[in-house]
């Protein structure tokens, strides 16, 4: 008498029990049901993606040896995987995946098959054009290697890291990232999908700015496809999702993601949201979607500190084939502090400059250029200050330095102060005299002049002065 798909898979759970413990048989093999067997091929139906990909990781021996002993050698498994959401259709949508019982599958197998009963629309796709494998949509110059660790991201950078080599395997899910405008969250977690892809080129990972995943939500609202659009989503195994904050009122595209945060969850995929504000903080938006937020880990981008400001310029520099003057470089370094766009636009107007009046790149043009790029001083520095200043940083007594001696570190100390004096004040040149002992403008022209020619020919003397000018400018913010 022929066996039904109902008796062959009663007979395979009997077999498996007498492996496996209570508790896993319960959670794995339970629920799922067969449907179909047909020329030696029993198919089951599983609850989700996550759950088939479970059991071919840790159970597809097990499976092998009990389908085999029931209908010999040359019996095959496939699964049914069901699509949660799909109100509206009359046919279960499935996902049909066979196995070969020879090994679990790899996450890196590049060739696994994957057939789409009711193929699920591509909001990505064209009207009118050939429907193929979804986009990324990444940057491929987003890229850890172009991203350079600070004090100021080393934690979401290492997160990141962390991600891109197990993604859905960490407890950094989901990996939010928050920060200020033009700090790297969109160059971060692009820089996540594209180490994901290289590790595993099989898996569907997907960036997308909030902002157009609401129009794509509003169009399918428009052509009643909403639940294709949640399918799609469903189906992706990375997730990057830029500016969050801006789903703040959506109400119906928060429901709709929430849907698919669950999901994807749930099924041990990866999410990355970038925020311009910690989760705590964002305004308008669900709080069923927030405490989600909340489950992995929060990670912000500060303004980078001098020293990496300096390794971005460089990078970018030797990314371009330029060369630069390292003086120059610290000075952009320094002084444009706010964000890493700025920094960057900075040096490209430096270049631009350069080019088209055909000037070498130094310091008098980097100073000309950078104008737009500085804030202007909160508050002016006096000369007292600047000369005290000076005589900390050189460890020469202030009193000393309006003395009359010919003591060379004391006259190059006051010839510095000079030179500082008549940079970050609008003293002058007599009044500054006036507050070395009453030297007349005469020494404050001869001392300025003596210190850009010490700055041009000692590259000591040049760095001790740049980082007066530089404690200067902090002084005056």
């Amino acid at each position: 008498m022929t066996s039904t798909h109902d008796q062959v898979w009663e007979r395979c759970l009997t077999i498996i029990k007498d492996i496996v413990e209570w508790q896993p048989f319960k959670t794995w093999f339970e629920p799922i049901k067969p449907v179909q067997l047909k020329d030696n091929i029993l198919t089951i139906q599983v609850p989700s993606q996550f759950f088939y990909e479970y059991l071919e990781e840790h159970y597809v021996g097990l499976l092998g040896k009990a389908i085999k002993r029931e209908l010999g050698k040359e019996a095959r498994l496939e699964y049914r995987i069901v699509v949660d959401g799909n109100a509206g259709h009359t046919d279960p949508l499935t996902i049909n995946m066979p196995t070969s019982f020879k090994r679990p599958r790899l996450e890196n197998d590049v060739n696994f098959p994957m057939v789409i009963e009711n193929p699920v629309k591509n909001p990505f796709v064209i009207p009118g054009l050939k429907r193929v494998q979804i986009d990324s949509q990444l940057n491929p110059n987003y890229t850890f290697d172009t991203y350079i660790e600070g004090e100021c991201n080393r934690v979401a950078r290492r997160a990141g890291k962390t991600i891109a080599a197990k993604p859905g395997l960490t407890s950094f899910n989901p990996l939010v990232i928050y920060g200020g405008v033009g700090l790297g969250k969109t160059h971060l977690g692009q820089a996540i999908g594209n180490e994901v892809k290289l590790a595993y080129p099989s898996k569907a990972v997907l960036y997308v700015s909030a902002e157009k995943f609401i129009n794509q939500f509003i169009d399918s609202v428009r052509r009643q496809e909403i639940n294709d659009f949640i399918h799609f989503y469903q189906l992706i195994e990375v997730l990057i999702i830029d500016d969050i904050q801006f789903f703040a009122r959506a109400e119906k595209t928060q429901e709709a993601f929430f849907s698919i945060f669950n999901h994807l969850h749930q099924s041990g995929k990866q999410l990355i949201l970038t925020s311009d504000k910690p989760p705590k903080d964002l305004e308008g938006l669900q709080e069923r979607l927030l405490s989600r937020f909340r489950w992995g880990l929060s990670a912000d981008l500060q303004i980078p500190d001098f020293e990496t400001r300096m390794e971005i310029l460089e990078m970018k520099m030797k990314s371009d084939g330029m060369e630069i003057p390292k003086d120059v470089i610290k000075y952009v370094a320094y002084n444009v502090q706010s964000n890493i766009r700025e920094l960057e636009g900075a040096l490209i107007s430096l270049l631009a400059q350069s080019s088209l009046n055909r000037k070498e790149i130094d310091l008098e043009l980097a100073k000309k250029v950078l104008k737009s790029f500085i804030k202007t001083s909160s508050r002016e520095l006096n000369i007292t200050t600047i000369q005290k200043m000076v005589c900390d940083y050189m460890s020469i007594p202030y009193d000393k330095l309006l003395e009359k001696t010919r003591k060379r570190e004391i006259v190059q100390a006051r010839q510095i102060t000079m030179y500082l004096a008549k940079m970050f004040t609008k003293n002058s040149l007599k009044t500054i005299g006036e507050h070395f002992g009453g030297r007349d403008h005469t020494t404050v022209i001869h001392s300025c002049q003596t210190v850009r020619d010490l700055m041009d020919t000692d590259t000591n003397f040049k760095d001790s002065v740049m980082d007066l000018e530089q404690k200067l400018q902090l002084a005056t913010m």
